[in-house]
């Protein structure tokens, strides 16, 4: 960790995080848990710029269609079987693919008994097709809502509800874009997705949430549990998590019975990597290879190698693998917690690694958001900033209650910008746990900590006691969702709006 990025940290958040929470008041602290409207949102959305957005994005004349189903359905974790919520019957959902400048047209029929929708994670689409209220109105049980939007960039891209703690089931999927003018340097695809998994084998998200509340400590997500399931990380600078999960999964199954990947030896593997968990980080390796990363939550970067890779709630990764001969465990080690989770690739004869194993790997050189850096061709302009936005993240664990600039989203006031701004946003951590920052309808670039542009990014890990400074161009109007990608820092507070001037 970059010392020059850190702030003053208070003490540990096992203990008290921070008393106060930067100045919220009262009301607020009575108002958590609500979902209240907030005088702010008579910052409407502008029909009309949103338009004219749409028109400067590239478009095929295309039209691809697609049906989600939320509902409640059974479904087979490799041995437990849950009855949970679901896209269709599968976790993940069937994949979702277009090509840049298609239409996407994505018909929700919401058979749960709760209000839902579908955020479009990482896809800079149009502000009143993002999923999130109150750009997009949710939708109610049993109705159904289209949603239209063209794609404006390639990238690894996935789905997920924007409704309470609905993105800690089985509601996912992920969304390819395509553009034909890249380079086609692999010969087959594998798309992995990570998750944490405690619905129907231990407490529920709600239970989870309010033992979080009633005890302000870390509390286990199995029946029965205890914190001994989650414990420090180096990587994410102090504690791992919130939650320990009684299972962890990849592309829906346990370690002990994991999906397989067929390949043929010498093939080059692209691997788009999703982590669609709600309250851990892994740490990814693929046993007897290194993995040399082309690109960050969608955006290319200058091809590196590592040996593993650190994601957090909802960061995407593509790799390329050249495959050897045999048999190799693909493992996502949760970071700092008790567990793991795993699939198969196979390329020829050979027995099935154990489940115990643990690839070397993960003990290498493991690219985390410092390591990588845009290509020249997607690095944002350098140079005229015409504003400083600032995103000071604090909290209380007394009450399990998160705040952005001192307030819990339903007393929020926007953070501000005007229509052709370049602006920079940094994220101060003044808390003892990590939080992954999502920023709807935009990517950012990330400062590293020398000064110099990172990646280009949606998602940054931001670490205790840290600053982290991103830039942004203000390209595309609305209402848009800033907020931690912790399912239950969010829905405990820790989101606000970046909201455009009309």
């Amino acid at each position: 960790m970059n010392t020059s990025n850190i702030i003053t940290r208070p003490v540990s958040r096992r203990t008290f995080l921070g008393a106060a929470t930067m100045g919220l008041t009262a009301a607020a602290a009575a108002a958590c848990g609500t979902r209240a409207v907030s005088p702010v949102d008579a910052h409407r959305v502008n029909k009309s710029a949103i338009d004219a957005a749409e028109a400067r994005r590239p478009h095929t004349g295309r039209t691809v269609s697609y049906t989600l189903d939320p509902r409640r359905t059974d479904i087979d974790l490799g041995g437990p079987v849950v009855n949970t919520y679901a896209y269709g019957d599968t976790i993940p959902g069937s994949v979702i693919r277009a090509n840049v400048g298609d239409e996407l047209s994505i018909t929700t029929r919401n058979a749960l008994t709760d209000a839902t929708s579908v955020h479009w994670h990482g896809i800079a689409l149009r502000n009143d097709m993002d999923g999130a209220a109150p750009a997009t109105p949710d939708i109610a049980a049993g109705d159904a809502f289209t949603y239209r939007f063209s794609v404006p960039d390639s990238g690894t891209y996935w789905a997920h509800p924007h409704v309470g703690l609905q993105s800690d089931f089985g509601l996912y999927a992920p969304i390819i874009i395509d553009d034909p003018r890249e380079p086609h340097d692999h010969d087959t695809e594998w798309i992995v997705v990570l998750d944490d998994w405690t619905d129907g084998v231990g407490n529920s998200p709600r239970d989870i949430l309010t033992s979080l509340q009633k005890g302000g400590m870390s509390m286990g997500g199995m029946s029965g549990g205890s914190t001994s399931g989650v414990g420090t990380s180096a990587l994410l600078g102090g504690d791992a998590g919130d939650v320990a999960y009684p299972l962890y999964l990849v592309n829906g199954r346990i370690a002990n019975a994991p999906t397989t990947f067929t390949a043929a030896p010498g093939q080059r593997i692209r691997i788009r990597i999703i982590n669609a968990g709600a309250d851990t980080a892994f740490r990814v390796a693929l046993g007897g290879h290194r993995m040399t990363v082309t690109h960050t939550d969608g955006f290319p970067v200058t091809p590196t190698d590592v040996d593993a890779l650190l994601i957090g709630m909802s960061e995407r990764y593509d790799v390329l693998v050249t495959v050897k001969d045999g048999v190799f465990p693909l493992v996502a080690s949760p970071e700092g917690k008790t567990g793991t989770a795993r699939a198969l690739l196979r390329t020829g004869a050979g027995a099935t690694p154990a489940v115990n194993v643990r690839p070397a790997e993960l003990d290498g050189f493991v690219g985390t958001v410092d390591t990588f850096v845009a290509t020249d061709d997607v690095t944002l302009p350098t140079g005229r900033e015409d504003a400083a936005l600032q995103a000071i993240l604090a909290g209380t664990m007394s009450k399990y209650q998160w705040t952005i600039n001192g307030r819990v989203y339903e007393q929020m006031e926007p953070i501000m910008i005007t229509q052709g701004q370049r602006a920079s946003l940094t994220f101060t951590n003044t808390t003892t746990m990590w939080h992954p920052m999502h920023l709807h309808g935009h990517t950012f670039q990330v400062r590293r900590p020398d000064g110099t542009p990172g990646p280009r990014k949606d998602t940054v890990a931001v670490r205790p006691g840290e600053r982290v400074v991103v830039d942004l161009v203000a390209d595309n109007p609305g209402q848009w969702m800033l907020h931690c990608h912790n399912a239950y820092h969010q829905d405990a507070g820790m989101m606000t709006r970046l909201d455009y001037r009309i």
